[in-house]
């Protein structure tokens, strides 16, 4: 069986994801480089990616559509990688005119050979990519530039950040990663280790949120922005696509109510393309899906009550 990514796969068939290439940060008092100022930054996403959608998550939660612009790509991704096409939901770039994501890749580091990835913060003003790490930015636009917004909200609290770091790893590894390991397996003895780990570790969580509305009690953080990416895919791709169907999230109670409040959380429900998840892992992936042919369902009904309000 081909690879996705040749270059990610190991010899026991195992996917490892490629690290991020470009780690520098915006800073909100100006003692790096890229100084937080409105208007200066853009961001690249994909409505498909959920690496993408935790950065459009936090900037519609922080006020910032109008401090930082945002370009989605078409979510049908070939040989030459993400594309700026005009239709619906995506768009031509209209800061740099680029064609491909690429171009700011190569404009950036013309010796740049690595895969490129969504999102892309890019600094309008030095015409370079500041930042390719979701993590980063989502942090960068959680606290960087509040004082060009009137919402305060933190969604990585200093009294939380060591419990949130660990369990964002736990997360990372087993479930947001772990449905591109079992995907993207070329092995049995891979894809069974990576959906293993995938479902041990969704059950703890149905567990964690028996007696608690969210990942950390009553507040939302940043754990459970970056959970619910991977969750309302789920159902719709990965349980199918990527073979983890072990157990779909409508089938875990807890889960399934605990997405459902987060989906219905104010401007949430805007920020997801269902159309642009399903084309772009079914047309593109035709390593995994040959005939690239997209299904119609499944139906998911994420606006019935979700029974969280008495969860503590």
């Amino acid at each position: 069986m081909s690879a996705q990514f040749p270059d990610e796969q190991t010899e026991e068939g195992a996917f490892e994801r490629q690290e991020d290439a470009f780690r520098h940060w915006v800073t909100e008092d100006g003692s790096s480089e890229f100084p937080a100022e409105p208007g200066r930054y853009h961001v690249y996403v994909s409505l498909a990616c959920p690496w993408a959608h935790r950065t459009i998550i936090i900037r519609k939660l922080k006020g910032l559509e109008n401090i930082i612009g945002m370009t989605v790509v078409d979510p049908i991704r070939d040989e030459r990688g993400w594309a700026f096409r005009k239709g619906p939901g995506h768009f031509l770039d209209p800061v740099n005119g680029f064609q491909f994501l690429s171009d700011a890749y190569t404009m950036t580091d013309p010796a740049y050979q690595s895969r490129v990835t969504v999102p892309v913060l890019w600094d309008t003003q030095a015409r370079r990519i500041v930042n390719n790490s979701e993590d980063d930015i989502m942090r960068m636009f959680n606290q960087t530039f509040n004082r060009f917004t009137n919402i305060q909200t933190d969604f990585y609290p200093e009294s939380l950040r060591s419990d949130i770091d660990q369990l964002n790893e736990s997360i990372y590894e087993n479930v947001n990663d772990g449905v591109y390991k079992a995907g993207f397996a070329t092995s049995q003895q891979a894809y069974e280790k990576a959906v293993c780990a995938l479902f041990e570790t969704l059950d703890q969580l149905e567990r964690r949120l028996s007696n608690q509305r969210y990942l950390f009690g009553s507040q939302i953080t940043e754990t459970d922005w970056k959970l619910f990416v991977t969750l309302i895919r789920f159902d719709v791709v990965y349980h199918g696509h990527f073979k983890c169907n072990i157990r779909r999230i409508i089938d875990y109670p807890n889960l399934f109510g605990y997405l459902k409040d987060l989906y219905q959380h104010e401007g949430i429900a805007e920020t997801v393309n269902s159309n642009h998840i399903k084309c772009h892992y079914y047309i593109t992936h035709d390593d995994i899906n040959p005939t690239r042919i997209v299904p119609v369902g499944p139906e998911q009904d994420l606006l019935s009550p979700h029974g969280r309000e008495g969860v503590p």
